[in-house]
């Protein structure tokens, strides 16, 4: 008897491609998304960074130039000098600030925090990229003020480590405060309430344009439990050597509030605070 023909064969079930396996960080995800985020404010840079320049040099025309010999020296300083990295700093702790903030607020309500919720990414990943744009945009504002405000001030670099540790931890310590606020906003009217009651006013009374030592009590011992007011300081001490606080505390303080807010915003993450409701 013949032999049949063989039954043909059934295709092979086609398997999906497994998906990539991170064995650590995700490098190539933390770096895109930390690009992204620094993009995000450099294709826009006339508000995010000449905007704030000008500011700055509003302030110093208003307390320097306009009022020329009228404030005397701050502890042997004078006071173009004394002033001006307060204002550095502000434009510093403000950028960092609206940089994360922005970002995430937008993100919810365009509808695309998908972007960085379906990709692997992991809640350190995604606080550590969107930290480091907004930390990048405080340091990058800031030494562009810094060499707008130098013809006013003309001030040298007294202790490099303490203009290099301050600047960076300020624009950190608001760009992790800035996503804990992107987080909880649920609109822009949310976000501009934390940015007038809580920021704006803990910059400026924080020694941004005198020295704290000088204010009567209790608001002296109140503004030495005010970060802002070291982290001014100690950038101040940077430029000038003139610290109205201790160094130490304020290196100590700063340091390990950046620890709790870093681990505040990954917790926030992790459970998809306001963005998988």
């Amino acid at each position: 008897m013949k032999d049949m023909p063989a039954q043909d064969a059934l295709p092979s079930a086609v398997i999906p491609p497994a998906p990539r396996d991170y064995h650590g960080v995700n490098w190539t995800g933390l770096r895109t998304l930390y690009v992204k985020e620094v993009r995000r404010f450099w294709k826009v840079g006339m508000q995010t960074v000449a905007a704030p320049v000008v500011t700055t040099l509003l302030y110093m025309l208003v307390f320097v130039v306009a009022m020329k010999g009228s404030r005397p020296p701050v502890e042997g300083a004078p006071f173009a000098q004394f002033v001006a990295p307060g204002l550095i700093m502000m434009a510093i702790l403000n950028n960092a600030f609206a940089n994360s903030s922005s970002s995430l607020i937008q993100a919810k309500i365009m509808g695309l925090t998908p972007d960085f919720l379906t990709p692997p990414l992991a809640p350190v990943e995604q606080v550590t990229a969107f930290a480091l744009g907004a930390a990048t945009r405080g340091v990058f504002v800031g030494a562009v003020t810094a060499v707008a405000v130098w013809p006013f001030a003309q001030f040298h670099v007294a202790h490099p480590w303490a203009v290099i540790y301050f600047g960076f931890i300020a624009s950190l310590l608001l760009g992790l405060v800035g996503i804990m606020a992107g987080l909880w906003s649920e609109k822009f009217d949310h976000l501009a309430a934390v940015t007038n009651f809580i920021v704006m006013p803990m910059t400026f009374l924080s020694g941004t344009f005198y020295l704290v030592d000088k204010l009567p009590e209790p608001f002296r011992a109140i503004t030495h439990f005010n970060p802002f007011f070291y982290l001014i300081d100690g950038f101040r001490y940077g430029f000038i050597g003139l610290a109205d606080g201790s160094l130490a505390i304020g290196v100590a303080m700063t340091g390990g509030l950046a620890v709790i807010l870093a681990l505040t915003c990954w917790r926030l993450f992790r459970i998809g605070y306001r963005l998988k409701s």
